[in-house]
């Protein structure tokens, strides 16, 4: 990412997740908004545009060398997303399914 000469890099907070020794460390952006909606047949996932650069950086995290079949990070409407969503599990599996 790219940013201006007289702009500033977003800033952002940073939460480390230890599994079997090993540390993982995902990225919110502050001004972050993500909201999850199950509508019965669908689940709608909507976010500005901060909330859309955290939310593709859980699962890369997840997807790195080293991190251990199982790891995974929780979201709820009182950690990572706004009020009112339901939960939301990214999973890293190794399973051919």
């Amino acid at each position: 990412m790219t940013f201006e000469a007289d702009s500033a890099p977003p800033e952002s907070a940073q939460v480390t997740v230890g599994t079997d020794g090993v540390a993982q460390v995902f990225t919110w952006e502050d001004d972050a908004r993500i909201e999850v909606r199950n509508l019965g047949g669908e689940v709608v996932i909507e976010a500005n545009a901060a909330g859309l650069r955290t939310l593709a950086g859980h699962p890369l995290t997840l997807a790195k060398d080293g991190v251990p079949d199982g790891s995974h990070l929780h979201l709820e409407d009182s950690n990572g997303l706004a009020d009112g969503s339901v939960g939301l599990v990214l999973e890293r599996s190794e399973e051919e399914g």
